[in-house]
């Protein structure tokens, strides 16, 4: 398998998306593979790092989301956004991203994603309020069961250099999902990102759990960026499974 690239590699294909991911707090738990190996779809397996398998807790800021060639969409396009992720790797050798869950306040932005992409959007009642040096994000979704997640970090000023397992957290350059029923592989691109350490003030989260994975205790891996600039291509081709 090839290390982690912390760089993007080329984008291949037209892009067709642009956003803006700001104030990105960013929780990690370790979780076994063989628990969330049935989650994945053909083509796919988990991703490992020090022998285990992560799952994520992303919450930020969604901003100037853009379809190529248009302009941004002041109000669709910019919300608070919480996703629940895990880490794939494909028959290809293709790192990316395997979406649980993403909560979002833009109804609209939910039925376009789950339509065109099949991403798990869910339309959630959602809020970011920054207090002094504290980030405040909370999220109540507003279907099914109504899982809700408040996590409340606190950035530091340390800057994370040279760490293999925030590149291998972090550094994705694309996601794997399945459009139509064959899995797909959608590139990305974006700056490096510049990542902190942060100080976890409180949790208080049903969302990794409402997607079916099981953590316990604090997260061992917090960091916060600032933020990053990303565009997406169009899809790659089907991927090739080996039990095709």
């Amino acid at each position: 398998m090839d290390p982690i690239q912390p760089v993007a590699p080329p984008l291949t294909g037209r892009v067709i998306l642009t956003q803006e991911w700001q104030r990105v707090s960013i929780l990690h738990w370790r979780v076994p593979s063989d628990e969330i190996a049935h989650f994945y779809p053909p083509g796919t397996r988990p991703d490992e790092f020090d022998g285990s398998s992560w799952v994520g807790l992303l919450a930020f800021r969604m901003a100037r989301f853009r379809i190529v060639p248009g302009p941004a969409l002041p109000y669709i396009g910019d919300f608070p956004e919480i996703n629940v992720r895990l880490y794939t790797v494909d028959d290809d050798g293709r790192r990316g991203i395997l979406f649980r869950s993403l909560e979002a306040s833009r109804v609209l932005t939910v039925l376009g994603a789950r339509t065109v992409m099949n991403v798990p959007y869910q339309w959630a009642r959602m809020s970011l309020h920054r207090d002094d040096d504290v980030l405040d994000y909370r999220s109540t979704r507003l279907t099914g069961t109504r899982p809700s997640s408040r996590i409340v970090v606190r950035p530091s000023s340390s800057v994370v250099v040279d760490d293999p397992l925030a590149d291998f957290l972090t550094a994705r350059w694309g996601m794997h999902t399945l459009i139509r029923g064959r899995t797909r592989f959608v590139p990305n691109d974006h700056e490096p990102w510049p990542l902190r350490r942060a100080e976890l003030v409180s949790l208080d989260d049903e969302l990794v759990a409402a997607a079916g994975i099981y953590v316990d205790g604090p997260p061992p891996s917090v960091l916060y960026s600032p933020g990053v600039h990303a565009r997406f291509a169009v899809p790659h081709p089907p991927v090739a499974s080996r039990l095709d």
